[in-house]
């Protein structure tokens, strides 16, 4: 019988658009949305930032390095951090499935590669990772899915067996990399497919 539910949290929690976040940066340096995107994720400043190597101070200062001055005014670092994470849109039939595996008595962790920037609005923002007991962030942990590193740590949260826990995650390489640590895992497409596959691993959902 499962006790804990593990989750991913981008586009399974909340949606997210990163030509929006390289847009909106974009703006306030008066610069491209390409010339952002390859500042930010093509040289992989986004994902040092998500394994939590960089900070958001850092990632700022490199900004105002590349592109302080293209701006018309003076960009802050909360102007940056707001225009990166204002970025996401609350997936409204998740609160309702979470209530309800709550109210049955299952532990709810987070496992999501993501920065503590974007951990920090979501936070702020949504009324959704307030239903976790537990959260398990590669910024956090230093590594990121697939690294063997972050499920480890997942295990560590989850106060069961492996085999007594789903995880579930909308890309399935890591919900494979998942089974291979002893996790029941299944790719997440919407929120009636895992309500199926709830059911399946023997939750009695309501519906």
């Amino acid at each position: 019988m499962l006790k804990t539910i593990l989750f991913d949290m981008g586009n399974v929690l909340v949606f997210f658009c990163h030509d929006r976040m390289c847009r909106q940066i974009g703006d306030l340096y008066g610069r491209s949305e390409a010339e952002v995107r390859e500042l930010l994720i093509q040289s992989g400043m986004q994902s040092g930032f998500e394994r939590g190597t960089l900070q958001p101070h850092d990632i700022w200062h490199e900004f105002q390095l590349r592109f302080g001055a293209g701006a018309e005014t003076e960009v802050t670092l909360s102007q940056l951090e707001l225009a990166g994470s204002d970025i996401f849109t609350l997936n409204e039939d998740i609160p309702p499935l979470l209530e309800e595996l709550k109210s049955m008595g299952l532990r709810l962790v987070l496992l999501s590669n993501t920065s503590i920037s974007h951990f920090e609005f979501i936070m702020r923002e949504f009324q959704v990772l307030q239903y976790f007991d537990d959260y398990v962030t590669s910024y956090d942990v230093g590594a990121m899915k697939p690294d063997a590193e972050i499920y480890q740590a997942a295990i560590e949260k989850i106060d069961c067996s492996p085999a007594e826990c789903l995880y579930t995650d909308d890309i399935e390489i890591y919900v494979e990399a998942g089974r291979t640590h002893g996790l029941h895992a299944e790719v997440f497409t919407d929120v009636s497919t895992l309500r199926g596959h709830l059911q399946r691993h023997g939750l009695n959902l309501t519906n």
